[in-house]
């Protein structure tokens, strides 16, 4: 069950190369850092942190590009990434982290060359097999943002990460693009003036494909990865990030395997615009697997 009343606050931290890094935090016990995916920020696992929150002290951090976190710089890498994600559990002391899809990515990378971490969860990391399939559309991507047309990239996007729907491929792109940008200013006119919207998110969509393309074909590189590893997916998520949790749960040294019959890419976010699928019920299935995996590992309660 979701405990809806638990109350949360904010705070920030200082990245390696002096970029701030905002989080939220809720809950009382030992520290887990959730680091959402793309087209996400840190309230984007609302739910999953409440659902935590009774055992665990939960840190929800924004990367960048989103909300309380600054930009990103002309040399965003994944290493960019992970010392955003160290920055944050310095602060918190935390062991346990979990992370979803580009975010997923980004643990994973961390556990790999982090001492500290000892136990890992990630849904549907976005870690591809093949270095160029899911790459090649982002120099479109990049024009299009360039010359303003938001949601003409998005579609973009949306065509090269394999997120479409079947339908999508019968209809024209400039009219996908025309719903889009309609959608888009529904919601810009009913946002609040910090609320983090698609058209905000928009840009951050490239410096995530980067991120897959540079560590696509790399899950050999897990080998030496010493931290427990919970990884979880839904039957009916993206099928070209599938093959890497199948090599994954083959090369990590300690990997506990979870797939959920019916759920989708986004099983572990908040309903939203771009999460309309979700409910409270399917996050809570993620967070008892979640739940159930970070309490074997036995360590003192936060005292702060």
């Amino acid at each position: 069950m979701i405990d809806t009343s638990t109350s949360i606050t904010s705070g920030r931290v200082t990245s390696r190369d002096g970029t701030p890094i905002g989080y939220l935090k809720t809950g009382r016990g030992p520290a887990v850092v959730i680091l959402h995916g793309s087209m996400e920020s840190a309230r984007s696992h609302t739910l999953l942190a409440q659902a935590l929150a009774g055992d665990f002290t939960v840190y929800l951090p924004d990367r960048r590009g989103r909300g309380m976190s600054g930009p990103h710089r002309p040399d965003h890498s994944v290493r960019t990434e992970v010392e955003d994600l160290q920055a944050v559990l310095a602060e918190s002391g935390a062991q346990m982290v979990f992370g979803v899809s580009a975010g997923g990515l980004v643990i994973l990378e961390a556990a790999r060359t982090l001492p500290g971490l000892r136990m890992v969860a990630v849904y549907e990391p976005a870690l591809a097999m093949d270095a160029t399939r899911n790459t090649a559309w982002l120099k479109r991507f990049d024009r299009e943002m360039a010359s303003g047309k938001v949601a003409a990239a998005m579609i973009t996007s949306m065509y090269g990460l394999e997120l479409a729907p079947p339908f999508f491929k019968v209809m024209p792109r400039r009219l996908l693009a025309s719903l889009t940008e309609t959608a888009m200013k529904r919601e810009d006119a009913k946002a609040a003036p910090d609320a983090i919207t698609m058209r905000k998110l928009a840009p951050t969509i490239g410096y995530e494909g980067a991120l897959i393309a540079e560590l696509a074909g790399t899950v050999n590189e897990f080998r030496t990865v010493t931290a427990d590893v919970l990884i979880l997916g839904g039957s009916k998520g993206l099928p070209f990030l599938k093959p890497a949790r199948d090599a994954l749960a083959r090369t990590l040294p300690n990997c506990r395997r979870v797939e959920f019959p019916g759920l989708d890419h986004g099983a572990s976010s908040d309903p939203s615009q771009t999460n309309p699928g979700c409910k409270p019920g399917i996050v809570a299935q993620v967070a008892r697997e979640v739940r159930s995996f970070f309490a074997t590992l036995n360590i003192p309660q936060e005292t702060k």
